[in-house]
C-alpha cells in the first residue's frame, strides 16, 4: 500500500480546524458534566433512599448504554418528540457528553468524598457547622485534590470519544478527515493525520494534568 500525503496537504489546515470543535464539545462536557456530577454524588450520599435509587438509576443507564446510542437519541429523538425544537449537532453532542460524563464523575467525586477521613466530617458536625457549608468548604475541597488525576483522565477519553459526533455531522477532527478522504479517494492518509492530532491532543492534556498534579502536590 503507497501513501501520498502530497495528496491531501492542502487539506490539513481545513481538518486543523476541528480541533476547536472537539475540544469545544470535551470543555463544554466536562464542565456540565462535573456540575451534574457533584449534585448526583451528593445525592447518593445523602441518606434519601428514592432520590439515591433515582441517581443510581441514572448513573447505571448512562453507564450502562453506548454513548453513541445516547447520542443518536438525543439528536434524533428530541425533534421527534417536540417537533417545535430543532437541534443542531453542537449542542446535541454537548448534551449528550455532559449528561454522559455526569455519570462517571458523579462516582468519581462519591469515591473521593468517601476517602476524606471521617473525622473531618464528625468535628464539623461537633462544631455545629451546616452539612451545605460542611461540603462546600471542608470535604469537597478535599477530595477534589485527591480525584484530580481520575477527573483530567476523563477530559481526556471526553476529547477522544468525541470522535463519535461523526456520526451525527459535527465537523470535528474526525468528520473532516472523512470528508478529505471522499473529495481526494486517499482515505487512509486523512485518518493518520486525525489519528496524529489526537495523539498530539492527549500527549499534552496529560502533560498538563501531571502539572497540575504536582502543583497541588507542592501546595499541600
Amino acid at each position: 500500500m503507497n501513501l501520498d500525503f502530497s495528496a491531501i496537504a492542502d487539506s490539513i489546515p481545513y481538518i486543523l480546524k476541528g480541533i476547536g470543535v472537539t475540544l469545544e464539545i470535551a470543555a463544554f462536557a466536562c464542565v456540565f458534566g462535573f456540575i451534574l456530577g457533584v449534585l448526583l454524588s451528593l445525592i447518593k450520599l445523602s441518606g434519601i433512599k428514592p432520590l439515591q435509587w433515582l441517581a443510581d438509576f441514572y448513573t447505571s443507564v448512562f453507564r450502562g448504554t453506548p454513548l453513541v446510542l445516547q447520542l443518536i437519541i438525543i439528536y434524533m429523538g428530541i425533534p421527534q418528540m417536540f417537533p417545535s425544537i430543532d437541534i443542531s449537532p453542537m449542542p446535541a453532542a454537548i448534551l449528550a457528553f455532559s449528561l454522559n460524563s455526569a455519570a462517571y464523575i458523579s462516582e468519581i467525586i462519591r469515591g473521593g468524598i468517601m476517602a476524606v477521613d471521617k473525622g473531618q466530617s464528625e468535628a464539623a458536625q461537633a462544631l455545629g457547622v451546616s452539612y451545605t457549608s460542611m461540603m462546600k468548604d471542608i470535604i469537597l475541597p478535599q477530595a477534589l485534590k485527591n480525584i484530580i488525576p481520575a477527573l483530567m483522565n476523563e477530559f481526556i477519553s471526553l476529547t477522544k470519544e468525541s470522535a463519535i459526533v461523526t456520526v451525527i455531522g459535527a465537523l470535528d477532527i474526525m468528520r473532516r478527515a472523512y470528508i478529505v478522504g471522499g473529495a481526494t479517494f486517499h482515505y487512509i492518509e486523512p485518518l493518520l493525520v486525525a489519528g496524529l492530532i489526537y495523539y498530539i491532543i492527549v500527549l499534552i492534556l496529560s502533560y498538563a494534568g501531571k502539572l497540575v498534579e504536582k502543583r497541588m502536590r507542592i501546595g499541600d
